[in-house]
């Protein structure tokens, strides 16, 4: 028996030759397999436009239609994958794949814990949250409309015309105080008149402004009411409850609380009533060192 030794050279060389031999023949599959992967997108991404407009037309809730609808894409695009390794005879890489994800999730969840955190709150806020979209909320001292909801931020837009991003997770573990949850929102305000005033006929000015006003809610649950809330320094101070329709926040909250507090002022100045402002009260104790004091005459003085 005649033993044939080969050099290193030689065994690297045949090493390649072989390992070229055997890409050869599975190239076709590889091709293939690329080919079903560029084909799984594209249909994954035909069959995700088509429901999320499914979705979107039957659902109320844009944030769910979209979780719906990116949802649909990935597992699409998860099964193509997997089905273009076995295509392509991969499986063993396939197997190998889905333990490095898993291991790399690990590690990036780590490394990533913020987004991770505002992702993962992002899915949760999909399916339970205390507000839709248009929206009146605020969220710590943010306060504004909601316009749309991603898997990381809220979008916010402010009355002052600012647009800002919430991290979900602060959403989700912070306070959210809802204006437009049920459509009603209480408004208040305070006017002060006079200590010779007549206390009672003031509040039946008031009152008589509110149940006249049609863009005030009144019914049996909302009720609109003037109650005394302090007696300051110069004024008997009277507090103001009036319910509005929250559709259009800013409207109801703003435009029509200050249309409210005019009428108040002009019908209270009308009928007689005093609005004084802070008086403050000086005292002198003593005759040797008194402040003079001069009056202005008017023209009208001048001419009597």
């Amino acid at each position: 028996m005649q033993l044939f030794l080969q050099s290193p050279t030689e065994t690297i060389q045949n090493s390649l030759q072989n390992y070229y031999d055997e890409f050869l023949k599975i190239l076709p599959r590889i091709a293939l397999g690329v080919l079903v992967i560029i084909l799984g997108i594209l249909l994954a991404q035909l069959l995700t436009n088509f429901y999320k407009r499914r979705f979107q037309q039957q659902s109320e809730d844009p944030l769910m239609s979209k979780f719906l609808a990116q949802a649909v894409k990935v597992i699409l695009i998860i099964i193509t994958i997997m089905l273009a390794l076995k295509v392509a005879g991969l499986d063993g890489i396939a197997t190998g794949i889905l333990t490095a994800v898993g291991g790399g999730a690990i590690i990036l969840g780590f490394a990533f814990q913020d987004i991770g955190k505002n992702f993962l709150a992002g899915i949760i806020l999909a399916f339970n949250r205390p507000f839709n979209i248009n929206d009146t909320i605020k969220v710590d001292n943010i306060f504004g409309r909601v316009k749309e909801l991603s898997f990381r931020y809220s979008h916010i837009k402010t009355f002052d015309g600012r647009d800002i991003y919430i991290p979900n997770s602060d959403v989700l573990t912070k306070p959210v105080e809802n204006y437009t949850a049920d459509g009603f929102y209480r408004v208040d305000f305070t006017v002060g008149i006079g200590y010779e005033d007549d206390i009672e006929a003031a509040k039946q000015v008031i009152q008589e402004i509110l149940n006249a006003n049609t863009e005030i809610v009144q019914d049996e649950v909302h009720e609109n009411f003037v109650i005394e809330d302090a007696l300051a320094a110069s004024t008997v101070n009277l507090k103001v409850f009036f319910w509005v329709d929250t559709l259009d926040y800013r409207r109801a909250s703003r435009v029509l609380r200050g249309l409210i507090i005019r009428q108040v002022k002009e019908q209270l100045f009308n009928k007689g009533f005093n609005l004084p402002a802070d008086i403050k009260e000086l005292k002198i104790y003593g005759t040797e060192d008194a402040i003079p004091i001069k009056f202005r005459n008017t023209p009208e003085k001048l001419s009597e």
